[in-house]
């Protein structure tokens, strides 16, 4: 359950930066670089979030639902 709610945390951040990223193309006049900036971190962020993924799936935290998916020996937890 943590991992879902660190999951949808970045997934916030990263459209939060994304509307800050409009809003300072939209805003600024040319001089500055806040859109460049604002646009780095969404992407930092989805990187992040795709590790984060990785992670999660490796560990056993969430499991695809996919029909016919098999997950590797190392993810089958027995409960």
């Amino acid at each position: 359950m943590l991992s879902k709610i660190l999951l949808l945390l970045v997934l916030a951040a990263i459209v939060a930066s994304l509307g800050s990223a409009l809003y300072y193309l939209v805003r600024d006049t040319g001089g500055g670089n806040r859109t460049v900036r604002a646009l780095t971190w969404r992407t930092l962020l989805s990187i992040g979030l795709f590790l984060l993924l990785l992670l999660a799936f490796h560990f056993g935290f969430i499991r695809p639902h996919a029909a016919g998916f098999t997950p590797p020996a190392a993810a089958v937890h027995h409960q």
